[in-house]
Formats: structure tokens, sequence, C-alpha cells
């Protein structure tokens, strides 16, 4: 005897795993070709050992085919693809493309260093001067995760340089923009470290008890502006010249936070 089960019953089986992550991305900016998404803090841009579900390249692939921009079903379907990642406590801007042709050219021009991204980042103390450009050697301890500052070449170290400015201090506190020249692991806050003032909430490079009792979850660190610098003519060429940022970054509303308040 045969048995007929209705399709419908395999339907959940059968849904795509992204379909699983949270319905939630924050745009940016959005067109045919690429994505801006505002990735929050405490959320990974891919899966890892603790998750493999609730990734932001896993919300993006829901929200655009929840929109029928991303079919998974056809066969030579492309898979949207994050351009930049952001450590998972960081917050701010990645680049999505949503074709091989503009995955291919903001590769490139990531390569080229044809994009210009811009942090908001609150630290202890109060840099001196107040404008300058940071240049060290990167080195990482893979043991703990975490970045080794030189001040000196050494073999196998990687030169990283950061540009930053103070917006607005307290004499305790300040609140830099900070633009990266090297992207290399934890440059900011182990730079800024490096040179006395480490990020406030920041449990790697500093201590961070009295912070989270003031409310800082996360360290205060947020990408939040992106400039597309193209030097050659294509696809994505329209988007030369224009910046694009996220307006509300949760600790730097009003200036420095009330609760660091002298």
């Amino acid at each position: 005897m045969d048995l007929y089960i209705n399709d419908e019953f395999f339907a959940e089986e059968n849904a795509p795993s992204f379909l699983l992550a949270k319905p939630d991305v924050k745009v940016v900016y959005e067109d045919e070709n690429i994505l801006l998404a505002d990735k929050p803090q405490g959320l990974i841009v891919h899966e890892d050992a603790g998750e493999s579900v609730d990734t932001l390249i896993n919300r993006v692939k829901r929200y655009l085919y929840e929109k029928g921009e991303y079919i998974p079903e056809q066969e030579a379907s492309f898979a949207p693809a994050l351009c930049n990642r952001i450590d998972r406590n960081t917050g701010g801007i990645v680049i999505v493309a949503k074709n091989a042709e503009s995955l291919r050219i903001l590769n490139e021009a990531i390569k080229n260093r044809e994009l210009s991204k811009f942090y908001l980042c609150l630290v202890k103390g109060v840099p001196s001067p107040r404008e300058a450009t940071l240049t060290h050697y990167h080195m990482k301890n893979e043991a703990e995760n975490k970045a080794i500052v030189l001040d000196k070449p050494r073999s196998g170290a990687r030169t990283m340089v950061t540009h930053y400015r103070v917006l607005q201090s307290n004499g305790r506190f300040s609140l830099l923009e900070v633009e990266l020249e090297t992207g290399r692991t934890h440059q900011i806050r182990a730079q800024m470290a490096h040179i006395g003032c480490p990020l406030v909430g920041d449990g790697k490079y500093s201590v961070n008890a009295a912070d989270r009792k003031k409310g800082f979850s996360y360290q205060a660190l947020y990408s939040y502006k992106l400039r597309f610098d193209f030097r050659e003519e294509h696809s994505l060429s329209y988007l030369k010249g224009k910046t694009f940022q996220v307006e509300d970054v949760w600790f730097a509303k009003n200036g420095i936070p009330d609760a660091l308040a002298e």
C-alpha cells in the first residue's frame, strides 16, 4: 500500500537554516548591489564554535530571502557575502555584497585601501596630543586571543596605523573619532591601551568591573562611518565620494555619557 504524506509536513525540515536567525537587520544603506548593515554589539558576523544560527550573515540572508532577492534554491544563486568583519563585542557598519561582481570590487577596494572606516570610542584619560597618528607593530598572542603592541619592528610583526582625534573630554574620559589605516586584530583597543588610554568597558585590555556597573556591558567602540574612495571606474563607481554613518551610537548620543561625569 502506498502512503502519501503532504509536503507541508517536510517544509520546516527542508527550510534553509538561516531562517532560524532573528529577523533583525538594521539597514544603513541598500541598493541592488550592496547592503550596509549596522551590526549590534554581542552579535557575531559568521558562525563559530558557540553559535551557528543567529549570526549577522544569516540575518542578512533571511532579510534578503524574505524580500525575494536571495533564492538559494536556484542552481546558480549567489549567496550574499560579508566584505569586512567586526568583533562580536564591537558594533557598526558591515558591508554586504549582493552579487559576485560587487564582492570582487569591494574585496579589491579594501585591499587597496579605497574605503575609509571611522570609529567612535570612549577611552579612559585624555590622549596627548589630542590629535595624532599612532604607528606601532602588531603581533598576536594566539593562546589568549590578544594583540601584542610593539614600539619597534620585529620579525613577524605587522605595522598598524591609527589616526585619532579627541571630540570631547571631561578630564577623566574622552570621546574619540578614530580612522583605521590598517586593520589588525583588536587594533584600536590594543593601541589605545598601549598609550595609557584603554577603552571604557574593555575587559581584555583593561579592567572593566567598574565600567560594567555604569552600564558598559561591551567596550565603547563603534564602526560608525564609512566613506567610499574608489580610484578606478567600475559598476560601483556611483558610490565614489559617498559617506554613510550610524546616527545613533548608544554611548555617544549626547557626548560623554552622564554615567562617566566627574
